[in-house]
């Protein structure tokens, strides 16, 4: 898969709340190309994750 594809796939699970998914899928695009926009939709995540889940995600 492209890294735009990892992208959209997380995209998918994230419109799911399946926070997982949509991060492994995230840290495998920014892992094929580092400009990609799921760097930014990885730390996007990253926070909401800390403000809402403090206790289930610690990175």
């Amino acid at each position: 898969m492209t890294a735009e594809e990892y992208y959209q796939l997380g995209n998918e699970y994230r419109k799911k709340s399946d926070w997982k998914h949509a991060m492994d899928s995230y840290m495998e695009a920014v892992a094929l190309d580092p400009s990609s926009p799921a760097a930014e939709a990885k730390l996007m995540l990253e926070n909401i994750l800390n403000f809402y889940h403090k206790d289930a995600y610690n990175p």
